[in-house]
């Protein structure tokens, strides 16, 4: 919690970190688009931001409203692709699998955008959302060509098997070695994972149980330490070193895109 002008703002509402050019999002029922200047292309690759929770069901603004994701969107938009930016109902910890089918809807339905190219599409997991990408690590479809995780949990107790990436990963990197081919491919795809050095310590294991999980799996994996950053660096921590890290993932995901 912050305080402006003897104002109270709860840390989510405090600004994105990356000073960006704001761009207007294409608003639908839970997602919001955020188109590049048609000079880029008109069809263009799509990132799907999927924020974490559990979130209060009465919290105003919801997640694709606060600044972080209004600014990934802007950002990303600026750098010529289209941003989706989602509100999932992950208001507690049994939710998974509502948030899962609301990902999955709603990546479907950017696919289907006229201004995007559904071959070429990367999900990029923030924090709590970070169960939801193992569905995805197990079986990525064939236009998946990343998965990015930002101050991700990566596991824990309490969550079902379907949602624990440190086993999808370690799966599919033993199904691989076995040779079977889907699993080679899975194997082969691209993560992207930023953590930070002032983690919460429960999320902090589940990360490096998932990084160790894909160094033995021979995963495809490229990690972006802030190793003064906190949990939520990309509001909290103004600093280059948050700013920097924040580009070099952008730009790790856009170069999958390309």
């Amino acid at each position: 919690m912050h305080t402006l002008a003897g104002v109270q703002r709860p840390d989510h509402l405090e600004p994105f970190v990356v000073a960006v050019n704001p761009v207007e999002p294409e608003r639908r029922d839970t997602a919001d688009l955020y188109l590049p200047d048609v000079s880029a292309g008109r069809v263009r690759p799509a990132v799907v931001l999927v924020h974490g929770g559990p979130v209060p069901a009465d919290r105003t603004p919801t997640p694709r409203n606060w600044p972080v994701y209004r600014g990934y969107g802007s950002l990303l938009a600026g750098r010529g692709v289209v941003a989706v930016v989602l509100d999932h109902p992950l208001h507690s910890a049994d939710a998974y699998p509502r948030s899962a089918a609301r990902v999955r809807e709603a990546v479907d339905r950017a696919r289907e955008h006229p201004r995007v190219d559904g071959d070429r599409i990367a999900l990029w997991f923030f924090s709590g959302g970070g169960p939801l990408c193992a569905g995805w690590l197990r079986d990525p479809p064939s236009w998946l060509r990343c998965v990015a995780l930002t101050y991700p949990r990566l596991g824990g107790p309490g969550l079902e098997p379907s949602f624990q990436p440190i086993d999808a990963v370690s799966d599919v990197g033993a199904a691989a070695a076995a040779g079977v081919a889907g699993a080679m491919r899975a194997n082969g795809l691209p993560i992207v994972l930023t953590r930070v050095g002032l983690e919460r310590p429960d999320i902090a294991a589940t990360v490096a149980q998932f990084v160790a999980a894909a160094r033995i799996a021979e995963a495809n994996l490229t990690v972006i330490d802030v190793p003064a950053g906190r949990h939520a660096f990309d509001t909290l921590d103004d600093t280059d070193a948050s700013r920097r890290a924040i580009t070099q993932a952008t730009n790790h995901i856009l170069t999958t895109l390309r």
